[in-house]
């Protein structure tokens, strides 16, 4: 009962700050130089790191989904290493598992590829979750990191710990990027 309590108050949580995400933008927004400062704190590679922003910007275009939203999932998958494995073999900067980048078309090997297939695949989630509700973005979040089965099975974030802590992180990440923007 008590665990139920304190998870539920930390969904809510990362839900308002992941409410955010499409609530009102800043006027003259500048993503490039938000993105590109996120990036710099972890990798001070002046190329890569305005490749990254640049790569970032124009999967966001291509494919009509918030950068702040795909920078702020970068950042909680890899941290944006361009070489990033996990154990359970996700690959690259958006951490797309084999399978996932081969339904989606895509080479996770390859950088421009794993962003865009990042990019497709939390766009998919955004849409399929997008009448759920007021926590339909973190819902879509919560699927990035444990399947969309998962998020379906319990009717939100599922109860496990690792997805808790991404939806929360992400969020972080995402208030970060828009205390950047604001800014």
């Amino acid at each position: 009962m008590k665990f139920t309590k304190i998870f539920r108050r930390l969904i809510v949580a990362a839900s308002l700050s992941v409410a955010l995400m499409f609530g009102g933008e800043a006027e003259a927004v500048d993503y490039y130089s938000a993105i590109y400062q996120t990036v710099n704190r972890y990798n001070g590679n002046e190329v890569e790191c305005d490749w990254i922003t640049r790569a970032i910007l124009y999967a966001s275009s291509e494919y009509q989904v918030d950068p702040i939203l795909i920078t702020a999932i970068m950042e909680a998958e890899s941290n944006f290493d361009f070489h990033a494995t996990s154990p359970v073999g996700a690959i690259g900067l958006m951490q797309l598992m084999p399978s996932t980048a081969a339904g989606l078309g895509v080479n996770p090997h390859n950088p421009l590829e794993n962003i865009i297939g990042g990019t497709i695949y939390i766009k998919n989630q955004l849409g399929r979750f997008q009448n759920w509700g007021e926590y339909s973005v973190t819902d879509a979040v919560a699927a990035y990191n444990a399947g969309p089965g998962a998020v379906e099975k319990y009717g939100g974030v599922p109860n496990y710990s690792e997805t808790v802590n991404y939806v929360i992180i992400v969020a972080r990440n995402y208030k970060n990027l828009l205390t950047l923007i604001q800014s």
